[in-house]
Protein backbone atom coordinates (compact mmCIF):
# COMPACT_ATOMS: atom_id res chain seq x y z
CA UNK A 1 0.00 0.00 0.00
CA UNK A 2 0.93 3.61 -0.47
CA UNK A 3 1.28 6.32 1.75
CA UNK A 4 -0.28 9.57 1.22
CA UNK A 5 1.74 11.57 2.73
CA UNK A 6 4.97 10.57 0.27
CA UNK A 7 5.72 12.93 -2.94
CA UNK A 8 3.43 11.54 -5.92
CA UNK A 9 6.16 10.22 -8.60
CA UNK A 10 5.28 8.18 -11.12
CA UNK A 11 5.72 4.99 -9.58
CA UNK A 12 3.12 6.38 -6.84
CA UNK A 13 0.80 7.27 -9.17
CA UNK A 14 0.98 3.58 -10.76
CA UNK A 15 1.03 1.71 -7.11
CA UNK A 16 -1.89 3.04 -6.23
CA UNK A 17 -4.27 2.22 -9.31
CA UNK A 18 -3.08 -1.17 -8.38
CA UNK A 19 -4.40 -0.26 -4.96
CA UNK A 20 -7.94 1.36 -6.18
CA UNK A 21 -8.43 -2.11 -8.49
CA UNK A 22 -8.19 -4.11 -5.49
CA UNK A 23 -10.02 -2.15 -3.72
CA UNK A 24 -12.87 -2.44 -6.40
CA UNK A 25 -12.63 -6.23 -6.50
CA UNK A 26 -12.49 -7.04 -2.95
CA UNK A 27 -15.84 -5.08 -2.43
CA UNK A 28 -17.42 -6.45 -5.58
CA UNK A 29 -16.38 -9.83 -4.03
CA UNK A 30 -17.72 -9.23 -0.70
CA UNK A 31 -21.43 -7.60 -2.41
CA UNK A 32 -21.44 -11.31 -4.36
CA UNK A 33 -20.72 -13.43 -1.32
CA UNK A 34 -23.76 -11.14 0.71
CA UNK A 35 -26.12 -11.82 -2.08
CA UNK A 36 -25.27 -15.64 -2.73
CA UNK A 37 -26.08 -15.61 1.15
CA UNK A 38 -29.44 -14.24 0.84
CA UNK A 39 -30.15 -16.70 -1.95
CA UNK A 40 -29.52 -18.98 -0.08
CA UNK A 41 -31.80 -18.30 2.97
CA UNK A 42 -34.34 -17.13 0.38
CA UNK A 43 -34.11 -21.11 -1.32
CA UNK A 44 -34.27 -22.47 2.24
CA UNK A 45 -37.43 -20.60 3.41
CA UNK A 46 -38.80 -21.82 0.16
CA UNK A 47 -38.17 -25.39 0.74
CA UNK A 48 -38.60 -25.79 4.12
CA UNK A 49 -42.08 -25.62 4.38
CA UNK A 50 -43.19 -28.43 1.63
CA UNK A 51 -40.52 -30.36 3.19
CA UNK A 52 -42.57 -29.95 6.66
CA UNK A 53 -45.80 -31.27 4.99
CA UNK A 54 -43.81 -34.24 3.16
CA UNK A 55 -42.61 -35.04 6.50
CA UNK A 56 -46.27 -34.55 8.27
CA UNK A 57 -47.99 -36.20 5.73
CA UNK A 58 -45.26 -39.23 6.09
CA UNK A 59 -45.74 -39.39 9.69
CA UNK A 60 -49.64 -39.56 9.48
CA UNK A 61 -49.03 -42.52 7.05
CA UNK A 62 -47.22 -44.60 9.35
CA UNK A 63 -49.65 -44.16 11.60
CA UNK A 64 -52.14 -45.91 9.28
CA UNK A 65 -49.62 -48.44 8.24
CA UNK A 66 -48.14 -49.76 11.13
CA UNK A 67 -51.23 -51.36 12.66
CA UNK A 68 -51.15 -53.45 9.65
CA UNK A 69 -47.46 -54.05 10.29
CA UNK A 70 -47.72 -54.25 14.61
CA UNK A 71 -48.59 -57.69 14.75
CA UNK A 72 -45.35 -58.63 12.78
CA UNK A 73 -42.82 -56.41 14.36
CA UNK A 74 -44.52 -57.34 17.90
CA UNK A 75 -43.91 -61.07 17.30
CA UNK A 76 -40.30 -60.58 15.66
CA UNK A 77 -39.46 -58.15 18.79
CA UNK A 78 -40.77 -60.93 21.11
CA UNK A 79 -38.88 -63.45 19.34
CA UNK A 80 -35.42 -61.43 19.69
CA UNK A 81 -35.86 -59.14 22.47
CA UNK A 82 -31.92 -59.11 23.21
CA UNK A 83 -30.94 -57.96 19.63
CA UNK A 84 -30.85 -54.13 18.84
CA UNK A 85 -31.88 -53.08 15.64
CA UNK A 86 -29.02 -52.77 12.93
CA UNK A 87 -29.86 -52.37 9.29
CA UNK A 88 -27.57 -51.17 6.80
CA UNK A 89 -28.65 -48.69 4.22
CA UNK A 90 -30.07 -51.54 1.63
CA UNK A 91 -32.43 -52.69 4.19
CA UNK A 92 -33.56 -49.50 4.93
CA UNK A 93 -33.79 -48.46 1.39
CA UNK A 94 -35.97 -51.63 1.07
CA UNK A 95 -37.83 -50.62 4.18
CA UNK A 96 -38.88 -48.22 2.57
CA UNK A 97 -40.08 -49.32 -0.83
CA UNK A 98 -42.32 -51.92 1.52
CA UNK A 99 -43.59 -48.79 3.02
CA UNK A 100 -44.22 -47.02 -0.03
CA UNK A 101 -46.00 -50.52 -1.20
CA UNK A 102 -48.09 -50.57 1.60
CA UNK A 103 -49.23 -46.77 1.61
CA UNK A 104 -50.04 -47.17 -2.34
CA UNK A 105 -52.13 -50.74 -1.24
CA UNK A 106 -54.39 -48.83 0.92
CA UNK A 107 -54.82 -45.57 -1.34
CA UNK A 108 -55.75 -48.11 -3.88
CA UNK A 109 -58.28 -50.30 -1.81
CA UNK A 110 -59.89 -46.86 -0.84
CA UNK A 111 -60.09 -45.91 -4.62
CA UNK A 112 -61.84 -48.96 -5.30
CA UNK A 113 -64.21 -49.13 -2.49
CA UNK A 114 -65.18 -45.76 -3.88
CA UNK A 115 -65.76 -46.75 -7.60
CA UNK A 116 -67.39 -50.10 -6.31
CA UNK A 117 -70.10 -48.15 -3.73
CA UNK A 118 -70.73 -45.85 -6.93
CA UNK A 119 -71.37 -48.57 -9.24
CA UNK A 120 -73.75 -50.32 -6.97
CA UNK A 121 -75.45 -46.80 -6.08
CA UNK A 122 -75.76 -46.50 -10.30
CA UNK A 123 -76.82 -50.02 -10.61
CA UNK A 124 -79.03 -49.79 -7.79
CA UNK A 125 -80.55 -46.46 -9.38
CA UNK A 126 -81.39 -47.57 -13.01
CA UNK A 127 -82.66 -51.25 -11.86
CA UNK A 128 -84.91 -48.70 -9.69
CA UNK A 129 -85.73 -46.72 -12.33
CA UNK A 130 -86.33 -49.48 -14.76
CA UNK A 131 -88.70 -51.44 -11.62
CA UNK A 132 -91.13 -47.98 -11.62
CA UNK A 133 -91.49 -48.16 -15.28
CA UNK A 134 -93.62 -51.14 -14.99
CA UNK A 135 -97.35 -50.66 -14.40
CA UNK A 136 -98.43 -52.64 -11.56
CA UNK A 137 -102.51 -53.74 -11.14
CA UNK A 138 -103.69 -55.86 -8.12
CA UNK A 139 -103.72 -59.79 -9.62
CA UNK A 140 -102.52 -62.02 -6.51
CA UNK A 141 -103.91 -63.99 -4.32
CA UNK A 142 -101.15 -66.09 -2.56
CA UNK A 143 -103.52 -67.03 0.47
CA UNK A 144 -106.42 -68.21 -1.62
CA UNK A 145 -107.81 -71.59 -0.51
CA UNK A 146 -108.05 -72.97 -3.99
CA UNK A 147 -103.55 -73.22 -3.26
CA UNK A 148 -103.07 -76.97 -2.66
CA UNK A 149 -99.68 -78.16 -0.75
CA UNK A 150 -99.03 -74.55 -0.33
CA UNK A 151 -95.78 -75.72 2.04
CA UNK A 152 -94.97 -77.95 -0.99
CA UNK A 153 -94.77 -75.34 -3.43
CA UNK A 154 -92.19 -72.53 -1.11
CA UNK A 155 -89.51 -71.35 -3.42
CA UNK A 156 -91.19 -72.23 -6.84
CA UNK A 157 -91.84 -69.30 -8.85
CA UNK A 158 -95.15 -69.05 -10.87
CA UNK A 159 -95.62 -66.39 -13.48
CA UNK A 160 -99.28 -66.23 -15.00
CA UNK A 161 -98.63 -64.34 -18.54
CA UNK A 162 -101.08 -62.95 -20.18
CA UNK A 163 -101.18 -61.30 -23.58
CA UNK A 164 -103.85 -59.00 -23.69
CA UNK A 165 -105.44 -57.87 -27.32
CA UNK A 166 -106.81 -54.00 -26.13
CA UNK A 167 -106.21 -52.03 -28.90
CA UNK A 168 -106.13 -49.04 -26.59
CA UNK A 169 -103.45 -46.75 -28.20
CA UNK A 170 -102.45 -49.32 -31.01
CA UNK A 171 -101.50 -47.51 -33.87
CA UNK A 172 -102.19 -48.34 -37.88
CA UNK A 173 -98.98 -49.59 -38.54
CA UNK A 174 -99.60 -52.03 -36.17
CA UNK A 175 -102.19 -53.47 -38.24
CA UNK A 176 -104.22 -54.61 -35.11
CA UNK A 177 -107.43 -52.60 -35.34
CA UNK A 178 -108.32 -50.10 -32.82
CA UNK A 179 -110.18 -49.23 -29.55
CA UNK A 180 -113.63 -48.13 -31.67
CA UNK A 181 -113.22 -51.46 -33.63
CA UNK A 182 -112.87 -53.59 -31.00
CA UNK A 183 -113.53 -52.75 -27.58
CA UNK A 184 -111.94 -53.93 -23.91
CA UNK A 185 -109.50 -56.72 -23.62
CA UNK A 186 -109.42 -60.28 -23.74
CA UNK A 187 -106.28 -62.80 -22.87
CA UNK A 188 -105.03 -63.41 -26.53
CA UNK A 189 -102.52 -65.67 -25.04
CA UNK A 190 -102.44 -67.68 -21.70
CA UNK A 191 -99.29 -69.06 -20.05
CA UNK A 192 -98.27 -70.48 -16.98
CA UNK A 193 -94.25 -70.52 -16.55
CA UNK A 194 -93.17 -72.76 -13.11
CA UNK A 195 -89.69 -72.70 -12.16
CA UNK A 196 -89.57 -75.20 -9.13
CA UNK A 197 -87.49 -73.94 -6.37
CA UNK A 198 -84.34 -75.54 -6.74
CA UNK A 199 -84.52 -73.91 -10.31
CA UNK A 200 -83.54 -77.61 -11.84
CA UNK A 201 -86.22 -77.60 -14.57
CA UNK A 202 -88.71 -74.90 -16.29
CA UNK A 203 -91.92 -76.11 -17.52
CA UNK A 204 -94.45 -73.55 -19.41
CA UNK A 205 -98.21 -74.68 -19.98
CA UNK A 206 -99.72 -72.59 -22.84
CA UNK A 207 -103.95 -72.76 -22.83
CA UNK A 208 -106.32 -72.22 -25.33
CA UNK A 209 -108.03 -69.39 -25.37
CA UNK A 210 -110.69 -70.87 -26.64
CA UNK A 211 -110.63 -73.53 -24.07
CA UNK A 212 -113.81 -73.96 -22.17
CA UNK A 213 -114.31 -73.20 -18.17
CA UNK A 214 -116.47 -72.29 -15.44
CA UNK A 215 -115.94 -68.65 -15.37
CA UNK A 216 -115.48 -67.75 -11.37
CA UNK A 217 -117.29 -64.95 -9.67
CA UNK A 218 -115.16 -61.82 -10.00
CA UNK A 219 -115.27 -57.97 -9.83
CA UNK A 220 -115.47 -56.29 -13.03
CA UNK A 221 -112.33 -55.02 -14.94
CA UNK A 222 -111.80 -51.51 -15.98
CA UNK A 223 -109.18 -52.28 -18.62
CA UNK A 224 -109.30 -47.96 -19.21
CA UNK A 225 -108.07 -47.54 -15.86
CA UNK A 226 -106.27 -50.69 -14.79
CA UNK A 227 -108.63 -50.69 -11.69
CA UNK A 228 -111.69 -52.49 -10.59
CA UNK A 229 -115.05 -51.70 -10.17
CA UNK A 230 -117.78 -52.66 -7.25
CA UNK A 231 -119.37 -54.32 -9.65
CA UNK A 232 -119.57 -57.77 -9.11
CA UNK A 233 -119.72 -60.48 -11.87
CA UNK A 234 -121.58 -63.63 -11.02
CA UNK A 235 -120.07 -66.96 -12.10
CA UNK A 236 -120.98 -68.87 -15.15
CA UNK A 237 -120.38 -72.60 -16.90
CA UNK A 238 -119.34 -73.35 -20.21
CA UNK A 239 -117.84 -70.09 -21.45
CA UNK A 240 -114.79 -69.31 -23.52
CA UNK A 241 -111.55 -68.61 -21.05
CA UNK A 242 -110.33 -65.58 -22.49
CA UNK A 243 -113.77 -63.83 -20.78
CA UNK A 244 -112.52 -64.21 -17.67
CA UNK A 245 -109.76 -61.84 -18.35
CA UNK A 246 -112.11 -59.65 -20.52
CA UNK A 247 -114.77 -59.66 -17.70
CA UNK A 248 -112.86 -59.89 -14.55
CA UNK A 249 -109.21 -58.55 -15.66
CA UNK A 250 -105.96 -60.01 -14.20
CA UNK A 251 -107.39 -60.96 -10.50
CA UNK A 252 -110.17 -63.33 -12.06
CA UNK A 253 -107.40 -64.86 -14.78
CA UNK A 254 -105.28 -65.69 -11.80
CA UNK A 255 -108.86 -67.02 -9.54
CA UNK A 256 -109.59 -69.26 -12.32
CA UNK A 257 -105.61 -70.40 -12.57
CA UNK A 258 -105.60 -71.76 -8.82
CA UNK A 259 -108.53 -73.21 -8.92
CA UNK A 260 -107.66 -75.05 -12.13
CA UNK A 261 -104.55 -76.14 -10.92
CA UNK A 262 -104.03 -75.56 -6.98
CA UNK A 263 -100.73 -73.62 -7.80
CA UNK A 264 -99.79 -70.96 -6.08
CA UNK A 265 -99.10 -68.18 -8.88
CA UNK A 266 -96.75 -65.49 -7.18
CA UNK A 267 -96.56 -63.43 -10.85
CA UNK A 268 -98.67 -62.04 -12.78
CA UNK A 269 -97.20 -60.37 -16.02
CA UNK A 270 -99.39 -58.91 -18.70
CA UNK A 271 -98.49 -57.56 -22.08
CA UNK A 272 -100.02 -55.72 -24.47
CA UNK A 273 -100.01 -54.40 -28.10
CA UNK A 274 -98.43 -51.21 -27.47
CA UNK A 275 -94.12 -51.52 -27.35
CA UNK A 276 -94.69 -55.38 -28.31
CA UNK A 277 -92.65 -54.69 -31.18
CA UNK A 278 -90.49 -52.17 -29.68
CA UNK A 279 -88.77 -55.24 -27.55
CA UNK A 280 -88.18 -56.86 -30.77
CA UNK A 281 -86.75 -54.16 -32.40
CA UNK A 282 -84.71 -53.08 -29.41
CA UNK A 283 -82.59 -56.12 -29.84
CA UNK A 284 -82.47 -55.88 -33.87
CA UNK A 285 -84.88 -59.16 -34.44
CA UNK A 286 -85.37 -62.36 -33.41
CA UNK A 287 -84.61 -65.59 -35.60
CA UNK A 288 -87.42 -68.41 -35.91
CA UNK A 289 -87.77 -71.43 -37.89
CA UNK A 290 -90.30 -71.47 -40.33
CA UNK A 291 -90.62 -74.39 -42.08
CA UNK A 292 -93.32 -72.94 -44.52
CA UNK A 293 -94.39 -70.05 -45.44
CA UNK A 294 -96.88 -68.42 -42.88
CA UNK A 295 -99.72 -66.63 -44.65
CA UNK A 296 -103.01 -65.38 -42.62
CA UNK A 297 -106.15 -64.97 -44.49
CA UNK A 298 -106.70 -61.70 -42.14
CA UNK A 299 -103.57 -60.28 -41.88
CA UNK A 300 -101.90 -61.37 -45.37
CA UNK A 301 -98.64 -62.99 -45.52
CA UNK A 302 -96.63 -63.10 -42.49
CA UNK A 303 -93.58 -64.40 -42.70
CA UNK A 304 -92.89 -65.59 -46.88
CA UNK A 305 -88.61 -66.99 -46.50
CA UNK A 306 -88.43 -70.50 -44.99
CA UNK A 307 -85.55 -71.33 -42.61
CA UNK A 308 -83.88 -69.38 -40.17
CA UNK A 309 -85.58 -66.30 -40.40
CA UNK A 310 -84.60 -62.90 -38.65
CA UNK A 311 -88.23 -61.55 -37.79
CA UNK A 312 -88.82 -57.15 -37.21
CA UNK A 313 -91.35 -55.98 -34.45
CA UNK A 314 -94.02 -55.83 -37.25
CA UNK A 315 -93.74 -59.26 -38.23
CA UNK A 316 -93.11 -60.67 -34.85
CA UNK A 317 -96.54 -59.44 -33.40
CA UNK A 318 -98.43 -61.09 -36.50
CA UNK A 319 -96.35 -63.86 -36.36
CA UNK A 320 -97.98 -64.37 -32.32
CA UNK A 321 -101.20 -63.26 -33.67
CA UNK A 322 -102.10 -65.01 -36.31
CA UNK A 323 -105.40 -67.31 -35.87
CA UNK A 324 -106.02 -67.99 -39.16
CA UNK A 325 -102.98 -69.30 -41.05
CA UNK A 326 -103.81 -71.77 -43.91
CA UNK A 327 -102.39 -75.13 -42.71
CA UNK A 328 -103.03 -74.66 -39.22
CA UNK A 329 -104.93 -77.64 -37.69
CA UNK A 330 -106.92 -75.54 -35.43
CA UNK A 331 -107.19 -71.31 -35.13
CA UNK A 332 -105.59 -72.18 -31.34
CA UNK A 333 -102.88 -74.76 -31.64
CA UNK A 334 -101.14 -73.28 -35.02
CA UNK A 335 -100.76 -69.83 -32.60
CA UNK A 336 -99.76 -71.75 -29.37
CA UNK A 337 -96.95 -73.43 -31.61
CA UNK A 338 -95.71 -69.85 -32.98
CA UNK A 339 -95.92 -68.38 -29.27
CA UNK A 340 -94.48 -71.01 -28.09
CA UNK A 341 -91.42 -71.02 -30.13
CA UNK A 342 -90.97 -67.20 -30.45
CA UNK A 343 -91.20 -66.41 -26.90
CA UNK A 344 -87.84 -69.22 -26.61
CA UNK A 345 -86.00 -67.47 -29.25
CA UNK A 346 -86.87 -64.23 -27.46
CA UNK A 347 -85.51 -65.30 -24.41
CA UNK A 348 -82.61 -66.81 -26.16
CA UNK A 349 -81.36 -63.74 -28.34
CA UNK A 350 -82.24 -61.19 -24.63
CA UNK A 351 -79.68 -63.60 -22.84
CA UNK A 352 -77.40 -63.83 -25.49
CA UNK A 353 -73.48 -62.48 -24.79
CA UNK A 354 -74.49 -59.61 -27.55
CA UNK A 355 -77.43 -58.43 -26.16
CA UNK A 356 -76.61 -58.55 -22.42
CA UNK A 357 -72.97 -57.35 -23.09
CA UNK A 358 -74.57 -54.06 -25.44
CA UNK A 359 -75.88 -51.66 -22.86
CA UNK A 360 -77.97 -50.03 -26.04
CA UNK A 361 -79.58 -52.46 -26.74
CA UNK A 362 -80.48 -54.41 -23.23
CA UNK A 363 -81.62 -51.14 -21.92
CA UNK A 364 -83.51 -50.80 -24.70
CA UNK A 365 -85.32 -53.82 -24.56
CA UNK A 366 -85.85 -53.33 -20.93
CA UNK A 367 -87.43 -49.98 -21.45
CA UNK A 368 -89.58 -51.40 -23.83
CA UNK A 369 -90.43 -53.94 -21.94
CA UNK A 370 -91.31 -51.94 -19.13
CA UNK A 371 -93.63 -49.94 -21.75
CA UNK A 372 -95.36 -52.72 -23.05
CA UNK A 373 -95.97 -54.64 -19.72
CA UNK A 374 -98.64 -54.41 -16.41
CA UNK A 375 -98.61 -56.56 -13.99
CA UNK A 376 -98.04 -57.77 -10.13
CA UNK A 377 -94.50 -58.52 -8.32
CA UNK A 378 -93.26 -57.83 -11.52
CA UNK A 379 -89.80 -56.31 -12.07
CA UNK A 380 -86.10 -56.53 -13.06
CA UNK A 381 -85.66 -59.21 -10.48
CA UNK A 382 -88.09 -61.21 -11.49
CA UNK A 383 -87.76 -61.44 -15.38
CA UNK A 384 -84.23 -62.65 -14.65
CA UNK A 385 -85.13 -65.08 -12.16
CA UNK A 386 -87.60 -66.13 -14.86
CA UNK A 387 -84.67 -65.91 -17.92
CA UNK A 388 -81.84 -66.81 -15.94
CA UNK A 389 -83.85 -70.08 -14.81
CA UNK A 390 -84.19 -71.34 -18.49
CA UNK A 391 -81.07 -69.87 -19.90
CA UNK A 392 -78.80 -72.42 -17.80
CA UNK A 393 -80.84 -75.46 -17.96
CA UNK A 394 -79.80 -78.33 -20.06
CA UNK A 395 -82.38 -77.72 -22.83
CA UNK A 396 -84.32 -81.73 -22.40
CA UNK A 397 -84.79 -79.71 -18.84
CA UNK A 398 -87.46 -77.14 -20.07
CA UNK A 399 -90.47 -78.22 -21.31
CA UNK A 400 -93.38 -76.16 -23.24
CA UNK A 401 -96.58 -77.78 -23.29
CA UNK A 402 -100.29 -77.16 -23.64
CA UNK A 403 -103.24 -77.96 -21.43
CA UNK A 404 -104.52 -81.44 -22.46
CA UNK A 405 -107.86 -80.64 -24.63
CA UNK A 406 -109.69 -84.02 -26.48
CA UNK A 407 -108.72 -81.96 -29.91
CA UNK A 408 -112.05 -81.02 -31.01
CA UNK A 409 -114.08 -78.04 -30.72
CA UNK A 410 -117.50 -78.54 -29.26
CA UNK A 411 -120.72 -77.79 -30.70
CA UNK A 412 -120.15 -74.04 -28.98
CA UNK A 413 -116.72 -73.60 -30.49
CA UNK A 414 -114.53 -74.37 -27.56
CA UNK A 415 -112.05 -76.65 -26.85
CA UNK A 416 -112.50 -79.08 -23.74
CA UNK A 417 -110.17 -79.93 -20.56
CA UNK A 418 -109.03 -83.29 -20.18
CA UNK A 419 -109.67 -83.17 -16.00
CA UNK A 420 -108.06 -85.91 -15.52
CA UNK A 421 -104.97 -85.49 -17.48
CA UNK A 422 -104.42 -81.64 -16.27
CA UNK A 423 -104.68 -82.80 -13.01
CA UNK A 424 -101.98 -84.82 -13.26
CA UNK A 425 -99.67 -82.54 -15.22
CA UNK A 426 -100.63 -80.08 -12.37
CA UNK A 427 -99.86 -82.24 -9.28
CA UNK A 428 -96.81 -83.47 -10.49
CA UNK A 429 -95.53 -79.48 -10.83
CA UNK A 430 -96.53 -79.06 -7.01
CA UNK A 431 -94.91 -81.95 -6.10
CA UNK A 432 -92.00 -81.60 -8.34
CA UNK A 433 -92.02 -85.00 -9.44
CA UNK A 434 -91.98 -86.38 -12.74
CA UNK A 435 -94.50 -85.62 -15.68
CA UNK A 436 -97.02 -87.86 -16.87
CA UNK A 437 -95.97 -89.70 -20.21
CA UNK A 438 -91.74 -89.52 -18.94
CA UNK A 439 -89.96 -91.37 -16.34
CA UNK A 440 -88.24 -88.47 -15.18
CA UNK A 441 -88.54 -84.84 -14.57
CA UNK A 442 -87.14 -83.79 -18.16
CA UNK A 443 -90.70 -84.59 -19.90
CA UNK A 444 -90.61 -84.59 -23.57
CA UNK A 445 -93.11 -82.34 -25.00
CA UNK A 446 -94.08 -84.84 -27.64
CA UNK A 447 -95.70 -86.56 -24.69
CA UNK A 448 -96.73 -84.88 -21.84
CA UNK A 449 -97.20 -81.43 -23.62
CA UNK A 450 -100.56 -83.35 -25.94
CA UNK A 451 -101.19 -85.40 -22.95
CA UNK A 452 -103.95 -87.48 -24.53
CA UNK A 453 -104.94 -84.50 -27.62
CA UNK A 454 -105.35 -85.37 -31.09
CA UNK A 455 -102.70 -82.57 -32.09
CA UNK A 456 -99.76 -81.31 -31.52
CA UNK A 457 -98.83 -77.65 -30.30
CA UNK A 458 -95.06 -77.80 -30.19
CA UNK A 459 -92.26 -80.29 -30.20
CA UNK A 460 -89.55 -78.39 -29.26
CA UNK A 461 -87.73 -77.88 -26.41
CA UNK A 462 -85.87 -75.00 -24.78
Amino acid sequence: MTDEMEPIDDSTKVRRKIDNTLARFSAAHDELAAEEARRKQRFERFTSRPMQLIEQTRTRLQRVVAPIRGGDESARNAAEPDEAPSQTRLQEKKERRIKRSLKIGRIVAVVLAALIFLGIGTAWGAKTWFNSKFTQVSALDENSADIQDAGAQTGDENFLIAGSDTRAGATDEENVGNADEVQGARSDTIMLAHVPADRQRAVIISFPRDLEISRPECNRFDVTKNDYTNEVVPAATKVKLNTAYAIGGPRCLTKWTQQLTGMKINHFIGIDFGGFKDMVDAVHGVTVQVDKPIKDSVLGMVVAQTGAVTISGDQALSFVRARHVIGDPTSDYGRIKRQQEFIQALMEKVMSQGVMTDPGQLSGFVTAFAKATFGDNVGVDQMLTLAQSMKGLDPSKVNFMTAPTVGEANSRGNEVLVDSKAKAIFQALIEDGPLPGTDSGSASSSTAAQAGGNTKPSTRNG
